[in-house]
């Protein structure tokens, strides 16, 4: 790294450490490397979801203007919503995808975390900016083709935006909102938020149009479910690490997330030699699990971590508190 900027970092986590403590009481050097260690995986998780989010928009760009867009075409989701009212008014997409997706972002702030709606603005107020001011190439006017690709490059774009940590189309926002208020699945409230609007789009455009817009909304979930591993809303979690306190720590006071602690034993090499280790399990949502690698990656670099999907779940802390 450059030794400059190495130099800054060591200063900037020299004034953090400084800040929080009592005056004429300086920071340690290992409290100093410490907090180094934090920013540059800050830093370095910053970097590859923000290069998610860029591509990500691009291509939900792409998808939009390449293919939707031109033929009049609707999606499910805040996009249908923005597609739908674009063809019904005279407001242009770029504004309206930001104006649908306000209430979902200000819903964001209380129900996943301040941090994810800042980056949800910043992708959604991207992709506005990308369609209206870039001119993708047409791609083709056949319908079946454009319900098919269209779905996927918008569906990729929201994909990568989720691994980004952000979303560019807010309405999964909202299900995860329904879903911990009525204890029902989100995956049911998606279902509904998206037969009112195919129901709309069958009224105001076409049957037709309303079908076709059933098949874009397909491609785009399936593509979702390629991008992100899973289109199911929960995620298992199990960590293995030395520093077993310090991640239950974490989870507990910095993702507000319960878990569960298992008394384990461990065995490695070929003499099988056991002893005594807590391992931890925790259940997070997709759109957590940025925040929480990062989080991880803080404290053990080389913790064993094991994902699995979880179709559903109840009781418990998840639907009730909001990542901080």
């Amino acid at each position: 790294m450059n030794p400059l900027f190495s130099k800054v970092l060591v200063d900037i986590a020299r004034k953090r450490i400084e800040a929080k403590q009592e005056k004429n009481r300086p920071a340690t050097p290992s409290q100093v490397a410490k907090l180094v260690n934090n920013i540059k995986v800050e830093i370095k998780h910053a970097v590859k979801e923000y290069f998610f989010i860029a591509v990500g928009v691009f291509s939900a760009g792409f998808g939009l203007k390449g293919f939707l867009l031109p033929n009049n075409f609707i999606d499910g989701g805040a996009t249908g919503i923005s597609l739908l009212l674009e063809n019904t008014t005279t407001i242009s997409i770029s504004y309206l995808l930001i104006l649908v997706n306000i209430p979902f972002i200000i819903l964001a702030t209380k129900t996943i975390g301040r941090k994810f709606a800042i980056r949800s603005i910043i992708a959604i107020t991207l992709l506005a900016l990308v369609v209206h001011f870039i001119d993708y190439p047409i791609i083709t006017q056949d319908k079946l083709l454009i319900s098919i690709f269209g779905g996927f490059f918008l569906g990729s774009g929201i994909g990568l935006a989720m691994r980004g940590g952000s979303v560019i189309d807010g309405t999964e926002v909202l299900a995860i909102f329904l879903s911990r208020k009525f204890s029902i699945t989100i995956g049911d409230v998606l279902f509904l938020i998206n037969l009112v609007i195919f129901s709309f789009g069958a009224y105001i455009l076409s049957i037709e149009t309303a079908l076709y817009a059933i098949l874009t909304y397909l491609s785009a979930v399936k593509t979702v479910d390629f991008v992100v591993d899973g289109v199911e809303e929960y995620v298992g979690v199990t960590i293995i690490s030395k520093h077993h306190e310090a991640m239950q720590h974490m989870l507990i006071n910095k993702l507000g997330r319960a878990c569960t602690i298992y008394a384990g034993k461990g065995g490695f090499g070929s003499t099988g030699i056991s002893y005594d280790k807590d391992i931890i399990y925790t259940v997070v949502t997709r759109l957590e699990l940025a925040k929480l690698n990062t989080e991880i990656d803080k404290i053990d670099l080389k913790a064993f971590i094991i994902m699995g999907i979880v179709k559903d779940l109840r009781g418990g802390m998840i639907k009730k508190k909001p990542m901080k």
